[in-house]
Parts: C-alpha cells; sequence; structure tokens
C-alpha cells in the first residue's frame, strides 16, 4: 500500500489494518465514482466494472477508467470485490435493496456508498447479505475531470463504518489520498447539512455576485472576486463570525437600504437571498459583539422593511 502523507494517523495503520488489493467497480459513473476508482488505481487496486446510463457517465468512465468495461450494476457487483455506489443520495436505498433482493451481494464484499446523507444504515439490506458496510463521503466538490484525482490529496472523508471496519474504512480513505473524519451514524444528516449549506450556497452566491458585478459594468467580475473572496474564506476559517465586514457588521442601515433599492431595480431575484443573509449576518454580529446594538435598530428595521416590500411587491404581480 502506498501512503504518502507523512501524518502519524496515517504512519499508525500497519499493514494487518490495511485493505489487500481488491478488484473495485463502480455503480454509477457520474463525477464522484470514476475520480475515486482512478484514486483507488493509482494506490494498486484494479478497477474491473463500471456501470453508467448518461453519455457524459459513459464520457467519464472512458476518460478516467480507460478500457474498463462499462457493464450492468449486477455485472459490476459480480465482478469487483470492493464496490463503489456513488448515485444520487435519494437513489440510494432502492438500489441497495434492490441489489440485495436480486442477490448480487456477496457475504465478504466490501460495499461503499459516498452520499453524505447516509451512514451505514441505508446499507442494511447488503449487510444482511454478508456484505461488508462502509460509507466514505468525499467533502469536495468534484468536476468529473482528471482534476478531482489530484484534488483528493487531503481532502476530509466523512467516514461512517462497523467499529470492526473502521481500520479499513480509514485505510482506504488514506489510500486514495484524503484524511478520515470520524461521523457518527446519527449525525450525518446534520454533517451533510452543514457541507451544503457552506459549499452549494458558497456557489451560488458567488455566481450572483459575477451577475450582478456584469450588470454593473465589471468586465472581468471573476477577477475582481477571486482576491476578495479569497480572503474572505481565509478569514473565516480563521476566525470564524470575527472575520465579519461589511455594512451589515457595522451598522450602516442607509448603505444596506441602498442596496435593496438597486437590487429591486436591477435584480429582484436576488432580494430575498440578499436580506435572508443580511438578516443571518446581523443577528450573528450582534452575538459576538461586532454590531453595536444601538446601530442595530436601525439595520434591523430596514431589513424587516426589505421583506414586507418583497411581499407586497409579490402581491401586486
Amino acid at each position: 500500500m502506498n501512503v504518502n502523507a507523512p501524518n502519524a494517523a496515517h504512519e499508525s495503520l500497519d499493514a494487518r489494518d490495511r485493505p489487500a488489493r481488491l478488484t473495485v467497480g463502480v455503480v454509477g459513473a457520474g463525477r464522484v465514482g470514476p475520480a475515486l476508482a482512478a484514486a483507488l488505481q493509482l494506490a494498486g487496486h484494479r478497477p474491473v466494472a463500471v456501470s453508467g446510463v448518461s453519455d457524459a457517465s459513459v464520457r467519464r468512465a472512458a476518460t478516467l477508467l480507460p478500457d474498463v468495461p462499462l457493464v450492468t450494476p449486477a455485472e459490476v457487483l459480480a465482478r469487483a470485490e470492493l464496490v463503489l455506489l456513488t448515485v444520487p443520495d435519494d437513489a440510494l436505498p432502492g438500489l441497495v435493496e434492490g441489489l440485495a433482493e436480486t442477490g448480487a451481494v456477496r457475504p465478504g464484499q466490501i460495499v461503499v456508498h459516498t452520499s453524505g446523507r447516509y451512514g451505514t444504515r441505508v446499507l442494511a439490506p447488503a449487510l444482511r447479505a454478508g456484505a461488508l458496510p462502509l460509507a466514505l463521503h468525499p467533502a469536495m466538490t468534484f468536476t468529473g475531470t482528471s482534476v478531482d484525482v489530484q484534488r483528493l490529496a487531503g481532502c476530509s472523508f466523512g467516514v461512517t463504518a462497523p467499529e470492526e471496519l473502521r481500520l479499513a474504512a480509514e485505510a482506504l480513505v488514506i489510500e486514495m489520498g484524503g484524511e478520515p473524519e470520524w461521523v457518527a451514524e446519527e449525525s450525518r444528516p446534520l454533517y451533510h447539512a452543514a457541507l451544503a449549506l457552506g459549499a452549494n450556497h458558497l456557489v451560488t452566491l458567488v455566481a450572483q455576485s459575477m451577475e450582478l458585478l456584469r450588470t454593473a459594468g465589471v468586465e472581468a467580475p471573476d477577477r475582481m472576486l477571486g482576491p476578495l473572496l479569497g480572503a474572505a474564506l481565509d478569514n473565516a476559517l480563521r476566525s470564524g463570525d470575527a472575520a465579519l465586514t461589511g455594512p451589515v457588521a457595522r451598522g450602516d442601515a442607509g448603505t444596506v437600504a441602498a442596496h435593496v433599492a438597486e437590487l429591486r431595480k436591477h435584480a429582484p431575484q436576488a432580494v430575498a437571498g440578499y436580506l435572508a443573509m443580511a438578516r443571518t449576518t446581523a443577528d450573528r454580529a450582534l452575538a459576538h459583539g461586532l454590531l453595536k446594538p444601538e446601530l442595530a435598530e436601525d439595520l434591523l428595521d430596514v431589513l424587516a422593511d426589505g421583506i414586507d416590500g418583497d411581499k407586497t411587491t409579490g402581491e401586486d404581480r
């Protein structure tokens, strides 16, 4: 097993804790599965089968897993000792149940899903068939290209597994270049909500910000936002709420009112999100002593007026 990261957690895994070289199959050739299988291949495992339906899935599999045959999900399980179930969250329970009911799952087979929402309980049908269940969720956004394999280096994985499989689960994560982070079964939905709140909503906010800058006449909004957002993210990760800046944290009610007015004029679809985030920011700034109480009242009035105005506008439409 090739373990390149030199930290103590990696060094503590001796040969008895590490999985043997395994044949690997992927059910669901979305953006995640082929990248993880390619990473496992770099660690010495052997991808042997992949399933995918859409043209995009077929292209991804051909690019990241060349010469690996495209077969049905049942055939993937027939060929592989380690199976990656990389399908959308809502499709996972039905897939697991269907594979188990048809006898596709074999005793001793390692069945891994990559859903952030679920722990190993969703793999209960496979467990009853004798499989070894693991939940390994990479906390990363995927592009569906080879760059994802490189980005796995240092990526945290939310790991949930039975106690007796914990070392094997962590070893697989390390082999993919990741860092295992143990997440209890009952905490998986909250864990996933936290990641979605930070990552998915960030993409929406950045894309919306770029649109508004283009409307304001900025020719290269990405170049303008890059340093600003990079510094904001770094400061937030280092200091949390203490990194808050801007008109809401300062209590500049007049500036916030001007923002709302301009958004109503040029991007009414952005008003609700701006008001919601501004109110949340104000609450956190107040709680952490950044927003002075004497300035908060006027600010909160502006935000309340903005919400009422949005409702009135909706009724008029």
